[in-house]
């Protein structure tokens, strides 16, 4: 089997994007953008082939543009992560791996405009679009840098990026407390002793913070639907982050629902696997126990789906708001999610994993007059993919990037004139790396000296779950995935 290097691939197919100058007035005559980025959401919808699943409005989003089967981030954990998609870079070019990247240490972004646009959002403001931000498209819920306990300055955590920022705070009052949220004004991080695992008290979608959320969206895109000016909306819905929280009515129809239990629930032979700190932080009768029973295993399985099920109907809230400003037709929508999930899967729970599920995750786009309804897309692509392909398919005025973009333009897959546009797909975690290919996943641990160490191969056309390590068996695979991995610094 032979596979051009990844550096090569993305070099020649990254001239699709070419550089374009137009006149500022232009900008009207451009699509808009819609942009929903959803915490924490897995390949976990009744669109990727799960029936237990309620996520109709996600699933007809599906069934109008392109669903990506095979969408993997540059690195499991939300900063990091969202850094790559605005950004466009690989961590491979950037170094950012943790939360903080967009605002602390040598990955944060200035406040001085440069020459060219730092991120996607930028770049967009700059092209005449009017930008908005609404919840957590960076890594804090609203785009102002505060710690989880309100301390901070509050400066933008994307500097030079939204005309706007309207993240509805509530009775929370600020944004890691509409993130933690809980009812009525409570939050993990208001120092009265908030930590429950799951709650599903409230009576209304309104009551919780990705319902204000979206009540913002809709009458904001009636007021950009009037405007001159084509708009970049960036939403960023909250759930099924933890805590899992949502209306009543959401946790009433999943809790008697039959839902399949993790394929392979038992903790794996690997250094990688870890005692999922972020969930265990949580208190309930469910994790005071390490590995969790198949009861409460099936619990909080559910807990997860009942906030799929409510930030589902929040989305389709949004679109429906779309069509009744008018500019359905004249705006791309897509739904991200940041990264994937453990379900209790190698009793794993969380992310932060170099594994297959916690990279894995959602990626649908509707792009009108590009993007063929119903398409289910089996090819292999990145986060890093999102900002050229909005480039290509929006053709802003102004296209200077402070950095070379490292993704490719998906318009080929939305169009169906190509049915690829890389060989592999590449994530990292902490010391690691992994490759994945078309039917594999490679993970190399490099030590402080750039040295490959520790190698797992797994066949992900058996299962998604790294249960059987083919490394040694298969040197030969090894080395032709290996040849993808980025040059040692």
């Amino acid at each position: 089997m032979y596979f051009m290097s990844h550096s090569g691939f993305v070099a020649a197919i990254t001239g699709i994007v070419v550089a374009c100058f137009c006149d500022a007035s232009q900008a009207a005559d451009r699509p808009n953008v819609l942009f929903i980025a959803i915490d924490d959401l897995r390949t976990e919808l009744g669109c990727y082939g799960l029936p237990y699943v309620d996520s109709p409005h996600l699933d007809q989003l599906a069934r109008e543009g392109t669903l990506f089967n095979n969408h993997f981030v540059q690195v499991a954990t939300c900063g990091a992560s969202r850094y790559a998609l605005l950004t466009g870079r690989s961590p491979a070019e950037s170094g950012a791996v943790n939360n903080a990247a967009m605002y602390s240490g040598s990955t944060a972004l200035t406040s001085a405009e440069q020459p060219g646009a730092q991120s996607m959002p930028e770049l967009f403001r700059r092209s005449g679009y009017h930008t908005t931000l609404i919840g957590k498209i960076s890594h804090t819920a609203d785009g102002r840098v505060y710690a989880y306990d309100g301390k901070g300055n509050g400066a933008d955590e994307i500097p030079l990026a939204w005309d706007d920022k309207a993240t509805p705070l509530g009775s929370w009052k600020r944004g890691w407390g509409v993130f933690f949220a809980y009812g009525n004004g409570r939050h993990r991080e208001d120092g009265k002793g908030h930590n429950d695992l799951m709650e599903f008290s409230v009576e209304n979608d309104d009551d919780l913070p990705d319902g204000l959320m979206a009540n913002v969206a809709i009458e904001k895109l009636k007021g950009l639907a009037k405007s001159d000016k084509p708009f970049f909306m960036g939403l960023g819905f909250f759930k099924p982050h933890l805590p899992f929280v949502a209306p009543k009515q959401d946790w009433e129809a999943m809790k008697n629902r039959d839902i399949p239990a993790p394929p392979h629930p038992e903790k794996v032979d690997s250094p990688h696997w870890h005692k999922s700190g972020e969930f265990y932080k949580y208190e309930s009768t469910i994790t005071k126990t390490h590995p969790l029973s198949p009861h409460d295993t099936e619990l909080a399985r559910k807990a997860y789906l009942a906030c799929v099920r409510y930030v589902d109907r929040q989305v389709g809230r949004v679109l429906a708001g779309l069509h009744e400003a008018g500019v359905a037709d004249n705006t791309i929508v897509v739904v991200w999610g940041d990264h994937g999930w453990q379900l209790g899967d190698s009793a794993l729970w969380a992310k932060h994993t170099p594994f297959e599920r916690s990279n894995h995750s959602t990626l649908i786009i509707r792009a009108p007059g590009v993007s063929r309804p119903g398409q289910a897309c089996d090819a292999l692509v990145e986060s890093i993919d999102l900002y050229p392909t909005l480039i290509d398919l929006c053709q802003p005025s102004f296209q200077e990037t402070v950095h070379p973009l490292n993704g490719v333009s998906l318009r080929p897959l939305l169009d169906g004139s190509a049915d690829s546009v890389k060989p592999v797909a590449i994530s990292y975690w902490r010391d690691s790396i992994s490759v994945r290919s078309p039917t594999h996943r490679l993970i190399v641990t490099r030590d402080k000296r750039g040295r490959d160490g520790h190698t797992e191969l797994y066949d992900i056309r058996k299962t998604p779950d790294p249960i059987a390590n083919m490394a040694n068996a298969h040197a030969d695979l090894v080395s032709e995935l290996s040849a993808f991995l980025p040059k040692k610094r």
